[in-house]
C-alpha cells in the first residue's frame, strides 16, 4: 500500500525551483531573440568610398513579401560574390576593369546576367529580382511545383543609392 501511495504522490516545486525554471525560460527567451536580431541597415555603407585605386559594386534586392524567399548566388566573373538575400545588399570592392554579373537561376535567358566596365572610383549597382510564377506547373490545386528564377538588372547610380539606403547590410552571406 505505501508503494501505492508513493505512485500517486505529485512532487512539489518550491520557490527556489519555480524562480530556476522562471531564469531557464527567461534566457531562452533572451537566446530566442538573439537569434532573430535584425542585421544593421544599408545606408551608413553608403558613405565610405572604396580603397583608393578600387571600384565598387553593390549588390541589392527588394524586401516585398509578395516575393519568392529563396536565396540565389551571385557571380562576379563566374565566382560566387555573395548570396542575395530579400531586402538585403551588400557590396564588393573590385578593381578596374571588366565583369561579368550572374545570378544562379532554375531558367537562364538574357536577363540573368549584366556586363559592366568599371573606372577607378567607379559604383555599380545591381539589382536581383526573382521571378516567382516563371517555372510553374503540376496539380490546378494543392499541389505542382515553382521553381526559383531570378535576374539581374544594372541601375544607375541614383537608383541603385535610393533602393540600398532602404536594405539591410548582408555583407554577402545571408
Amino acid at each position: 500500500m505505501t508503494a501505492a501511495l508513493a505512485l500517486s504522490e505529485k512532487p512539489m516545486i518550491g520557490r527556489a525551483g519555480l524562480r530556476r525554471w522562471f531564469a531557464a525560460g527567461a534566457a531562452l527567451l533572451l537566446l530566442g531573440m538573439a537569434g532573430c536580431a535584425q542585421p544593421p541597415p544599408a545606408a551608413p555603407y553608403l558613405a565610405a568610398a572604396p580603397s583608393p585605386g578600387m571600384a565598387r559594386i553593390w549588390f541589392y534586392r527588394d524586401l516585398n513579401p509578395n516575393d519568392v524567399l529563396a536565396e540565389a548566388y551571385i557571380r562576379l566573373n563566374g565566382a560566387v560574390a555573395g548570396v542575395s538575400v530579400a531586402g538585403g545588399a551588400f557590396y564588393r570592392d573590385v578593381a578596374p576593369g571588366r565583369y561579368h554579373i550572374s545570378v544562379d537561376s532554375y531558367v537562364q535567358d538574357l536577363h540573368n546576367d549584366a556586363d559592366l566596365v568599371l573606372a577607378p572610383s567607379g559604383e555599380a549597382y545591381a539589382k536581383v529580382l526573382p521571378l516567382d510564377s516563371f517555372v510553374q506547373g503540376g496539380a490546378a490545386v494543392g499541389g505542382g511545383y515553382k521553381r526559383n528564377t531570378f535576374v539581374v538588372w544594372l541601375y544607375p547610380p541614383e537608383q541603385g543609392r535610393a533602393a540600398v539606403a532602404h536594405s539591410y547590410f548582408t555583407a554577402g552571406g545571408s
